[in-house]
């Protein structure tokens, strides 16, 4: 204890406060993902930023795979996340955060299709052809990949969005509804003309 100076007034020591942005950064990585929304709606600084930081690999593979180009994906994921920042007061409840988030990222991909209306395209150029990037013993596998992957393509944005859900993410009907925010029998029914789409247009590849 110390006495103020000429007042006789007895005071405590003064202490040096913890840093309140270290507080605050503590107390935003311990929060849940509905905490974090719900703290980012009401006007927390750094919430938003810690649900990007948990979720942006997830999100950036999700706007790849429903996207044409790789352009085309980070504009749409760009999209998607003003619209959560902008939207994140409208968050129901009813799922989880990165469902919802991961809703709006593969809307965003086929608001961006149908607006665009693009086709993948996939230029070769002279030195590629003579220099071929992989080795000759891998090349059978990567054409197999490289086929599948430009057969997705052709189908209807849903369809893909759906069969990249289910076969390739590995969700459960169940959860690629919720996940694209429609009944689980649509998601059926969209797998299922999406395969079918799929087997014709390979099929017809090797005729």
């Amino acid at each position: 204890m110390s006495y103020a100076k000429d007042s006789g007034v007895a005071t405590e020591p003064r202490t040096r406060p913890a840093s309140t942005a270290v507080r605050t950064r503590h107390r935003v990585c311990e929060a849940t993902d509905r905490a974090l929304l719900a703290a980012h709606a009401q006007g927390e600084p750094h919430a938003f930023a810690e649900l990007l930081r948990r979720h942006r690999d997830h999100l950036w593979q999700t706007a790849l795979r429903a996207s044409y180009t790789p352009e085309d994906a980070a504009d749409s994921l760009q999209d998607a996340l003003l619209s959560a920042h902008r939207g994140a007061g409208g968050f129901r409840g009813d799922s989880e955060v990165r469902s919802w988030l991961h809703r709006i990222v593969v809307n965003a991909c086929l608001d961006r299709i149908r607006r665009n209306k693009l086709r993948r395209t996939v230029p070769l150029s002279d030195e590629s052809v003579l220099e071929p990037l992989y080795p000759r013993d891998d090349f059978a596998r990567l054409d197999a990949t490289l086929v599948v992957d430009a057969a997705l393509f052709t189908l209807p944005a849903e369809q893909r969005t759906a069969l990249v859900a289910v076969e390739l993410e590995g969700y459960s009907i169940a959860e690629a509804a919720v996940l694209l925010g429609v009944p689980a029998g649509t998601i059926k029914s969209r797998c299922a003309r999406g395969r079918r789409r799929l087997e014709e247009h390979l099929k017809s590849m090797n005729t």
